[in-house]
């Protein structure tokens, strides 16, 4: 019996009932905040989802609506058509701070399973690999799972098994690494239902999707929890979902307030919406920004400058610059524009 259905029936509910049982953060795709593809390698597209594509030619992953009922959206993997080489990489892995990770109890004698649910659709059929790695990236187990019929939603489970041994931090640190494997290439290949001591992240028969041209390869419902069963997703409120993921990444854009610290700089900054898990960087991803003096005009950056003053978890301070013609010292709003703000593990 898994640990969540003992906990069920010594409450006398259903397991369904019980929440904040998936260790995975927007499972659904459903939280978007970039609104835009990533190619880069170690990229973000979809919130907590990071990108790997090292391979020279860019492949691509992005929101999508194609998904089963009752799901809405879903991650897409876009291939590159080129197979990694022997030291690439390619796939999609979310790392879970280690704050999550002390009820799963790894690298102790209290040390539980835990089971992998998910809903996949692909164009290519065959086997796939999805690992668990530490953060020293010395523990790896992989899992396979096989994709029988092409542009088909399948549902998925597999099980990763009790490690007793070796490091998995409980800090805001990297607790685990999970990885979906795309067509990575030999240098990680591994054996399948083991615990190792490499970093091994996929199986040599692993279907190649990054360097099929044309080829896709969609993800949603992912769910990760206690025990060796999976159980139906936890469908958590878009809020909860969003705030859990402003822990790592928040923006601020058009309407945020501030004023014109010389005739060259604007100051601006404010609380976060949600505490981040660690002090932020911030940078400007869109291009130049524009502020606006409601009595006057509006000012354009000439080129993308940004410099934090200030930062905290709880919120920040920064200066614009590259403007000119302001006058010193006088309210003004962020006009167009994006400050992003980045905890990411």
């Amino acid at each position: 019996m898994t640990r969540a259905r003992e906990l069920a029936n010594l409450a006398g509910v259903s397991e369904t009932a019980l929440s904040n049982r998936n260790l995975i953060i927007n499972g659904a795709a459903e939280v978007y905040q970039r609104g835009a593809a990533t190619t880069t390698h170690n990229g973000y597209a979809v919130d907590r989802w990071q990108h790997k594509g090292s391979n020279s030619t860019a492949s691509t992953s992005s929101q999508d609506t194609d998904a089963p009922a009752p799901f809405i959206n879903s991650i897409k993997f876009a291939a590159g058509g080129a197979s990694s080489g022997a030291s690439e990489t390619a796939g999609l892995c979310q790392r879970i701070e280690g704050n999550a990770m002390t009820s799963l109890g790894w690298g102790t004698s209290a040390a539980q399973p835990a089971t992998l649910s998910f809903y996949v659709k692909s164009s290519v059929t065959g086997t796939y690999a999805v690992s668990a790695r530490n953060n020293g990236v010395d523990q790896s187990y992989i899992n396979t799972y096989t994709i029988s019929s092409a542009n088909t939603w399948e549902y998925k489970t597999v099980t990763f098994d009790a490690r007793t041994t070796g490091t998995w931090l409980t800090t805001n640190g990297i607790g685990m690494r999970l990885w979906f494997d795309l067509g990575s290439g030999s240098n990680f290949d591994g054996t399948a239902g083991s615990w190792t001591t490499n970093n091994h992240l996929t199986v040599s028969s692993q279907a190649d999707v990054v360097g099929t041209s044309g080829a896709t390869w969609f993800v949603t419902g992912v769910q990760l929890e206690i025990g060796d069963q999976g159980t139906p997703f936890e469908h958590r409120s878009f809020g909860d979902e969003l705030a859990a993921c402003q822990r790592y990444y928040q923006t601020m854009a058009k309407g945020a307030m501030g004023g014109s610290y010389s005739s060259t700089q604007w100051i601006g900054g404010g609380n976060f919406n949600t505490p981040m898990r660690a002090t932020p960087t911030a940078s400007q991803p869109s291009g130049v920004a524009t502020v606006h003096d409601p009595s006057t005009a509006t000012y354009a950056q000439s080129s993308t400058n940004i410099t934090a003053t200030y930062a905290s978890t709880t919120g920040s301070t920064f200066i614009l610059g590259n403007l000119s013609g302001m006058t010193a010292f006088r309210p003004m709003e962020l006009f167009s524009g994006q400050i992003d703000f980045s905890a990411e593990l």
